[in-house]
């Protein structure tokens, strides 16, 4: 198998299926395992091979994606070791598992790529940060940079920084989705029709996101091309900065970093 995926929840089915969708690699040539064998049939109907456990699975893939939560990986982790080849490439996507720890719990200097996705890789708009950690070359780097391509776009940061880019990419479409979710509440609340307000609001968040992307614009020069002296915008954005949104945003941002941080001391505790 050229690829094999330790644990199949949504995360790893979005990565899959984009794989699959996008012809990179042939479902004949992925592997799968998961606690819950019913997990994996949906992958078997599609020609995925199932494994019937984890050493099984990562002695026969050349490439391994842990697509598992951080507080499982001190479990799996005396599995994936026994099956452990010193050419097989991991790629972990748990928030706050660093690759020293995985390198110790493996016993040897293996190699590592940390990916941070987000959920809109199950429509393919994902956004992934990704680390190469030696021995891990470029050219693997390179490979699995190309398979996360096929479900949205990929970047490559410091491992250094796992933890802080959680909230810029992976958690901050939940920062998202409630902005949405109040601004959906006041419209109803108002006597607009919901499902109106949130085509509306879906599609103003699509624009302006093309805007930030598209053009040459800071955000900041984003902001000012909407709030005209004495308007309504500048009226809303004037008690955004009363009660403290901006600030709260980067409380937000801070605690997401600290808890990666937290979640990372909890498995060397448990492990």
């Amino acid at each position: 198998m050229k690829l094999g995926f330790i644990g199949t929840g949504k995360m790893a089915g979005a990565i899959i299926g984009g794989i699959i969708a996008k012809d990179i690699i042939p479902p004949g040539e992925i592997g799968v395992c998961d606690i819950d064998p019913a997990q994996t049939q949906p992958f078997a109907r599609r020609g995925c091979h199932v494994f019937a456990d984890i050493p099984s699975l990562v002695s026969g893939c050349e490439t391994v994606f842990m697509c598992v939560k951080p507080q499982t990986f001190p479990q799996i982790m005396p599995d994936v070791k026994r099956g452990m080849r010193p050419e097989t490439l991991l790629v972990s996507i748990a928030a706050g598992i660093t690759a020293q720890w995985i390198k110790d719990a493996i016993g040897f200097d293996c190699k590592i790529i940390l990916a941070m996705p987000n959920t809109p890789l199950l429509l393919g708009q994902g956004a992934v940060a990704l680390a190469r950690v030696e021995p891990a070359t470029e050219q693997e780097f390179c490979r699995v940079k190309d398979l996360f391509s096929s479900v949205g776009i990929a970047g490559e940061i410091s491992s250094a920084l796992m933890s802080e880019i959680i909230p810029v990419n992976a958690s901050s479409p939940a920062f998202v989705y409630l902005f949405a979710k109040t601004v959906i509440d006041k419209a109803v609340q108002a006597g607009i029709d919901e499902t109106a307000a949130k085509n509306l609001v879906a599609q103003t968040l699509i624009g302006s996101a093309c805007m930030l992307r598209d053009t040459d614009y800071s955000p900041q020069e984003l902001i000012d091309m909407v709030c005209s002296p004495g308007g309504t915008t500048l009226a809303a954005m004037e008690q955004l900065e009363r009660l403290g949104f901006a600030r709260a945003l980067g409380a937000a941002f801070d605690a997401c970093v600290a808890r990666a941080k937290e979640l990372s001391r909890m498995t060397d505790v448990n492990r």
